[in-house]
């Protein structure tokens, strides 16, 4: 096993605790399904959210799904101007016997333009919803 990086993000609709826990927990089940992960393979989680969402901690979101003892951290993205608003980021560090190129990282909904180099199908074949920053 390799430890490995995987990024993500999602854009939320509105700074509502219901609607961040939702779109992180499923931003989080996406990037474990495109990658083939377990919660055994997580070794640790930051999370990065923008300066207008301030209605809870998305980390809650990670501990919702049973993640209670991979170590998670929150931090503030920088407030750039012109960067994407209600954004959470996701920094997931992991063990893999995936090579590097075969790491797949998951941006969702508004996130998608963050990195449209990156962008892949989600989990499941579903239509593109993402890229990477």
């Amino acid at each position: 096993m390799t430890l490995r990086a995987v990024r993500g993000a999602v854009q939320v609709e509105r700074d509502e605790p219901e609607l961040l826990h939702g779109q992180v927990g499923r931003l989080l089940k996406e990037i474990m399904a495109a990658n083939g992960l377990v919660p055994d393979d997580l070794v640790s989680i930051v999370f990065t959210a923008t300066c207008d969402l301030v209605s809870a901690f998305p980390a809650e979101a990670a501990r919702a799904l049973g993640l209670v003892d991979v170590p998670l951290m929150c931090a503030r993205e920088l407030d750039v101007r012109g960067g994407l608003p209600r954004t959470v980021r996701i920094l997931a560090h992991v063990e893999t016997d995936r090579a590097r190129s075969e790491i797949r990282h998951v941006y969702l909904d508004g996130a998608a333009v963050l990195r449209q180099d990156l962008a892949r199908r989600p989990a499941g074949g579903g239509p593109s919803e993402g890229g990477a920053r």
